[in-house]
């Protein structure tokens, strides 16, 4: 089973980035997870550019959504939403409206910030884009806060509720793929 990995932080170091390499240790043996990396090359959305000649960088991205059985992304928390290439690129990938490839898809959310509350705010605004577009996503986050000192030198997260918590919504992800699967056969 195949589970994109998309974190909505361009920064080298991100800790959203460490949170996806995370999950994918404690995503089940019948799972991995393969990243996203090419973000930061989306260009802003504009109807008039998704109307003409489809961008290359758009459809390596729907077609890396198209190939994944589930998706995982891992979202900071900016002004208390969303990122904006990471808003930029699920728009892009919403189209056309009702024909997302994004319809359907197991998806799970999580998040961490610098800040005490782990992007809480920013995984809420996303479940519910991705639900608007109707992708099927997991209702649980796991708010990694005060990011910084969250994670040891092997990338495990220090606090082992929070692991526990990472765990559990990769494991209900590969679920719900599983349950899409069998559904398709």
């Amino acid at each position: 089973m195949k589970v994109l990995g998309i974190s909505g932080s361009l920064r080298r170091d991100s800790h959203n980035t460490k949170l996806l390499r995370r999950a994918a240790e404690l995503l089940p043996s019948s799972a991995q997870l393969v990243p996203y990396d090419e973000l930061k090359a989306i260009p802003p959305y504009d109807a008039d550019d998704d109307h003409e000649q489809p961008l290359p960088v758009v459809e390596r991205l729907k077609d890396a959504i198209a190939d994944a059985d589930a998706i995982l992304i891992a979202t900071p928390e900016y002004n208390g939403s969303i990122p904006g290439v990471l808003k930029n690129a699920i728009d892009w990938v919403s189209r056309p409206a009702g024909q997302s490839v994004l319809r359907y898809k197991p998806v799970a959310v999580v998040g961490a910030s610098t800040g005490r509350f782990g992007a809480v705010w920013a995984q809420a605004e996303l479940r519910k884009v991705l639900g608007i577009i109707g992708a099927r996503v997991i209702d649980r986050d796991v708010p990694v806060g005060c990011a910084d000192d969250a994670f040891d030198e092997a990338g495990r997260l220090v606090d082992p509720h929070l692991e526990e918590q990472l765990a559990e919504i990769v494991t209900a992800l590969v679920y719900e793929a599983d349950l899409s699967l069998a559904a398709a056969a």
